[in-house]
Order: C-alpha cells, then structure tokens, then sequence
C-alpha cells in the first residue's frame, strides 16, 4: 500500500479494543485454525508424503539448484532497483543520492562471486542504516527483518561451516515470515490507509465491504506468513498461496509491484522447493494440532503488542503528525512528501498545506 498511497506513519492507529472486538477478525482466525489444522491432519496422515512427493517432482529441476536461483533472483532484484534508481531497497524508500543506486549494483555484483558475498549482505544492511538518515526507525521496521534474511543467507552461503551454511534457507524463510506478519498489522492498525486504493480499484474487494475485506486481507497475510515458519507441508502450501497473490497482483499494480515484491516471490518459489522435513524449533508444539491456535494466539499477543507498543514509543499514545495545531489525519496533504512529517531531512517533511483525509 506505501507504494501507491500517501499515509502517514506516526498517525494514531486504531485501538487494539476496535481491532479484538471486530467480528471478521475472528471469523477470519477461526478459518485459519481450521485450514492449519485439517492441513496438519492431512501432513500426518497418508495423503501428507504424498503431496510433499508431487511438490518435488514439480520442483526438482530448481530444487537441484536453488541456491543458483537465490543468487541469481537476489542479484537481479538489486539490478532491478539500481536501473529505477531514487530508492533505497524498496520504492517508498527515495532518496535524492545518485550514490545509493551505484551501491546497489555493487552488491549485485558482489553476488556473483561466492568470495564477496559476505560483503552484499553487509551492504543490504548498510542501505538499511543508511535510509534511517531519512525515515523514521518504526517506518523501516517494515523492512529490516526481510533485509536481514537475505543479507544472512549472502553470509551464510558461501561458508565451509556446513552446520551454519545448512541454516541459509530457513534464514529466507524467518525474514519473510516476520516481514510478512509485521507489515500485516498495517491493516488493523490503519485501515484507512487502504481506502484510496479500494475506492480507486475496487475489484480488488472480489465485491465484499470494504470493512471487511481489509481485516480478512490483514488475516490472510499474517497467518500465512505465520505458517511459513510451521510444520513443512503447511509453510510449502502457504507459500504456494501467497505467492499466487502476489503474482495476481501486478496486474494491477504493474512494474512497480513486480520489482518490489519480486524477492518476496523469489522466497516464496525457494520455500516451495524446500525438501527439509525437520522443524528445528519447538518442533514438539508444532506436531500437534492443539499447538496451531496455541502458537497463532502467542504470535498475535507478540506482535500486536510490539506493533501498538512500539508505535507508542515512538510516537506517543495520541501519534505524532506534525505540530500540535496540525490537523490529525492518517493520509499525508502532499503527494510529494507522502509519509508524513519524520525528519528533517527534507523526505517525509511535514506537509506545508492543508486538506481534507479521505
């Protein structure tokens, strides 16, 4: 959504008490729980090697070389980026410095030696501590967990340690799962952020309200990015299922959409081809189905309070958007500085005009 629409990012959220009390939350938690459990029942059951033996004649011809694709997918997202230029690894992160976009072709190129791959994943996290110079810490939040993923498995790939190389992919797969359930918190905390987008685009509800349509989106996303990180047959499925939205949705988001999610989706096509069957962390809650609402509950309480909390932290219980005689909006008055006031850098400076919030 930062992407195609102006927001705010210290406007004050939603309360949490709106958030829990709202019906198609929990209609859309139940759904989850039930799909996880009858896809864990199916996992232990028969049908369950079965399926994982499908998923890995499709994807035999990757899986024998995946970490090739990794590398390759990674280095051309960073070519990607370098040829739009103006961005800090995303494109709601833009900056006026030539410079930045010359790293990026550096780190891409970095990546095509085993010997300097260390250095590009160094150099994602430097990008990411570079745009702190003109984003707020919670804005990059949205990015810093992804960013450390990738830049992990740069790390990791190339070492002769095979215990810690054997982590790589589970690496991917931590940073785009804590990636996907944190930027999912957008849509409880700041429903309206979306409106411009379903009142622009309004097929993209599949005709349900739009109040409705937005907390099950919000759902969708951080369970499945939830289930990445469970047991193997439920996070290869739900990467299947995220990534056939993703790719739906450059239709009509276009280019921009394909360059900013493509590492997303590049992950997603690596966990599919995942043929590990071990689960290395608290795999004795994970094996049973009572362990699914147990762990989706801890996740929500985990998240939604850091999420609230932090946003608190930063910008007070109220939310900061901009002097105390600015009007309160959750959208930015200026396409031109569309993430509000955040430093004094000159990107995200406070709006200098006024108007109405949708």
């Amino acid at each position: 959504m930062k992407w195609f629409a102006p927001y705010i990012v210290g406007a004050p959220p939603q309360p949490t008490g709106q958030v829990l009390t709202d019906l198609w939350f929990w209609i859309g938690i139940v759904l989850v729980c039930l799909f996880f459990i009858l896809t864990r029942l199916m996992e232990t059951g028969p049908y369950g090697e079965a399926v994982h033996t499908a998923l890995d004649r499709v994807t035999a011809p990757l899986w024998a070389r995946l970490d090739d694709y990794v590398r390759v997918t990674v280095g051309a997202f960073f070519i990607a980026i370098f040829a739009v230029g103006g961005v800090y690894l995303t494109p709601d992160l833009k900056t006026p410095a030539e410079w930045v976009s010359w790293l990026q072709f550096v780190i891409a190129a970095c990546i095509f030696f085993r010997a300097t791959m260390p250095l590009a994943g160094l150099g994602i996290i430097l990008l990411w501590l570079l745009a702190l110079q003109h984003y707020d810490l919670f804005h990059l939040f949205d990015y810093l967990a992804l960013g450390i993923g990738v830049a992990a498995y740069l790390i990791l790939e190339p070492s002769r340690n095979e215990v810690w190389r054997s982590h790589r992919f589970e690496a991917l797969r931590w940073g785009l799962a804590i990636a996907l359930m944190w930027s999912s918190l957008e849509k409880f905390a700041f429903p309206s952020w979306f409106y411009p987008l379903v009142e622009e685009k309004p097929f993209l509800t599949f005709g349900m309200p739009r109040d409705i349509f937005i907390p099950m989106a919000g759902i969708a996303e951080f369970t499945m990015g939830l289930g990445l990180l469970w047991t193997p047959l439920i996070r290869r499925l739900s990467a299947v299922a995220l990534l056939v939205i993703f790719t739906a949705a450059v239709w009509p988001f276009g280019r921009i959409d394909l360059i900013g999610h493509g590492l997303i989706m590049a992950i997603l096509i690596a966990v599919v081809c995942d043929r590990c069957r071990l689960e290395r962390v608290v795999p004795a809650t994970k094996a049973g189905v009572l362990g699914i609402p147990a762990g989706l509950a801890v996740a929500l309480t985990l998240f939604i309070g850091s999420y609230w909390g932090l946003h608190s932290v930063f910008y007070g219980p109220e939310g900061f958007v901009g002097p105390a005689t600015a009007e309160r909006t959750t959208h930015s008055h200026s396409p031109e500085h569309p993430h509000g006031p955040s430093s004094g850098a000159g990107i995200g400076a406070p709006p200098t005009r006024s108007g109405s919030a949708p």
